[in-house]
């Protein structure tokens, strides 16, 4: 199988940017197809002019321009320069590093993930060539230009009229899409509720699992006058870091430590600081996952935005450590509440209740945790493989079958032709 894979970021030694969740996927799938005898291929967004095609354990990785005024996750806070950015990704007809590659791979199916930079001109190009393509919705980029659907402090439940009219030509290209992938029932549920993949023969959810490598979990002693909560992450507004300090500075500074993973400036940690100024918080910086899993007893994601499937949520339950987290995205469908983790509402006084309900039972905790560490059927990302894998395979063969269909008829128009009197 030959899958030409895009994504927006896609780190590698000389564009090592990582902003989310996608991009860790996006490398992470390439490199388990290419371990399956799979042939991949990689397009991602250019992070700097004239960059050279990469070539990363094994992958072929090509920077495509963008055709922009600026590139993508990079500061603007020109209001008027943001609307002519996302007006020019809105209405992009052409991607001819796409039409190149698709010419001299032949793939078989092109996989597109995050689009800012590389807008839905990659969908119409690679499906005016005959190819198949199918998209993972990671964020709402088709629906709102800030690819969040929040503002404000809020997370939107409506369209606002600025996004449709920024979006509307990202909306009218799903119709190129031979399958759409959620990586949770509420991320697709969202933009099918607003007509969006109506064309699209295939909708279907395929949910993240674990990035990271397979590893032993490791469970926590019990301790009974403290529980060590963790974050880690983008440390920013709708993953509500600020809901979170102010819950904090509610808790007994005697039975909850908290640290935190991620990076922040030193101004930014001074401000969380002043939010919970009697907690017990470590900053940790930016760390490896499994020196902040060993650490921590449970993790918390206090998310107020409706985050399409939080890497976190996967990650902890590979580590054998239960997780809070919010009602919000895709968490409530992965966190069995009282059984894998617990659920709460988002404000502050909601997550200090329920932070310190847990803490209030550790051998609670550590029931679930050697209930996530004895589970023998784990969703891992084998799993997410073969999911996917399955999906080429089908619009391959669907492929194939039209174009056995169109070699079949095109004789007998001849053959019709011939009868025609002259």
């Amino acid at each position: 199988m030959k899958v030409l894979l895009t994504s927006t970021l896609y780190p590698t030694p000389q564009a090592p940017k990582i902003v989310g969740g996608a991009e860790i996927f996006a490398r992470r799938f390439a490199e388990g197809l290419v371990q399956r005898g799979d042939e991949v291929e990689v397009i991602r967004a250019a992070s700097s002019p004239g960059q050279e095609r990469e070539s990363c354990n094994g992958i072929n990785v090509y920077s495509a321009p963008v055709q922009n005024i600026y590139r993508p996750f990079t500061e603007q806070k020109n209001a008027v320069l943001r609307s002519i950015w996302h007006a020019v990704d809105d209405w992009q007809m052409q991607a001819p590093l796409i039409a190149e590659r698709i010419r001299a791979f032949k793939p078989d199916v092109l996989h597109s993930n995050n689009l800012s930079g590389l807008t839905t001109a990659i969908w119409r190009v690679a499906a005016q060539l005959g190819v198949p393509v199918l998209h993972t919705l990671h964020d709402y980029y088709l629906t709102c230009p800030r690819c969040s659907r929040f503002d404000q402090g809020r997370s939107c439940e409506h369209t606002c009229t600025s996004c449709g009219i920024l979006t509307f030509h990202r909306k009218r290209a799903t119709h190129w899409l031979s399958a759409v992938v959620g990586v949770s029932e509420r991320v697709l549920s969202i933009h099918t509720d607003m007509g969006l993949f109506a064309e699209t023969p295939i909708r279907t959810v395929i949910r993240n699992a674990s990035t990271e490598p397979p590893r032993e979990p490791y469970p926590r002693p019990v301790c009974t006058t403290e529980v060590t909560f963790g974050f880690i992450g983008r440390l920013t507004e709708e993953k509500g870091i600020d809901n979170l300090m102010h819950a904090l500075a509610m808790l007994p500074r005697d039975r909850i430590r908290m640290l935190i993973a991620g990076r922040v400036s030193d101004e930014e940690q001074r401000r969380l600081r002043a939010l919970a100024p009697a907690a017990r918080i470590e900053f940790m910086g930016f760390v490896v996952p499994d020196d902040f899993y060993k650490q921590v007893d449970v993790v918390i994601a206090p998310s107020i935005w409706h985050d399409p499937g939080p890497l976190v949520v996967a990650d902890a339950k590979a580590a054998g450590r239960p997780l809070l987290g919010t009602r919000f995205g895709g968490m409530p469908e992965v966190i069995e509440h009282g059984v894998t983790g617990w659920l709460t509402e988002a404000d502050p006084q909601s997550l200090a209740d329920s932070m310190l309900a847990v803490a209030s039972d550790p051998h609670k905790i550590d029931e679930i945790s050697r209930r996530l560490i004895a589970d023998t059927n784990k969703w891992i990302f084998a799993d997410v493989l073969s999911s996917y894998k399955n999906l080429y395979e089908q619009l391959r063969e669907q492929r194939m079958s039209r174009v056995r269909a169109a070699t079949t008829e095109a004789p007998r128009a001849v053959g019709k032709e011939r009868l025609i009197p002259r």
